[in-house]
């Protein structure tokens, strides 16, 4: 089985969608796999993280923001590539150091999560985008 998921993103952040994927799971009726999925695109991420504390998507957040600033600031003027604004390269910077996709067992009919994990789209451009995410269920 494979499907295309759309995520509608209002700028940089962290964006759940594993409700999403749990649903379409469930129409599966597979009771061991692997779900793959893969971002279908070059400036944002995909990663398994904490769904519990909202504190920690803002960490994380702040802290890519740090180690790769925008391409105005006075630290990245190595960079090139920066006619489609200050967020793009460090976009792309960004989707290099995270993974750009994921594979999560199946196990009893259910994504193999642990308690507090979820899976987010993460956002590196200041602009809403739609974003497509391909995702695969194997036997």
């Amino acid at each position: 089985m494979q499907q295309e998921f759309q995520i509608a993103t209002r700028g940089q952040g962290l964006y759940e969608f594993t409700s999403e994927l749990r649903q379409w799971l469930a129409g599966a009726q597979l009771q061991v796999g692997l779900m793959t999925l893969f971002v279908r695109h070059t400036s944002c991420s995909l990663l398994i993280q904490e769904n519990a504390d909202p504190e920690v998507q803002g960490d994380l957040q702040a802290f890519f923001a740090r180690l790769v600033p925008p391409s105005n600031d006075p630290s990245m003027s190595y960079l090139r590539h920066t006619y489609e604004g200050p967020d793009d390269m460090p976009a792309h910077i960004k989707a290099a150091m995270m993974p750009v996709s994921l594979s999560v067992p199946i196990c009893d009919g259910a994504l193999g999560l642990g308690t507090w994990q979820g899976i987010y789209l993460f956002e590196h451009r200041d602009a809403p985008h739609q974003r497509r995410i391909l995702a695969r269920i194997s036997p």
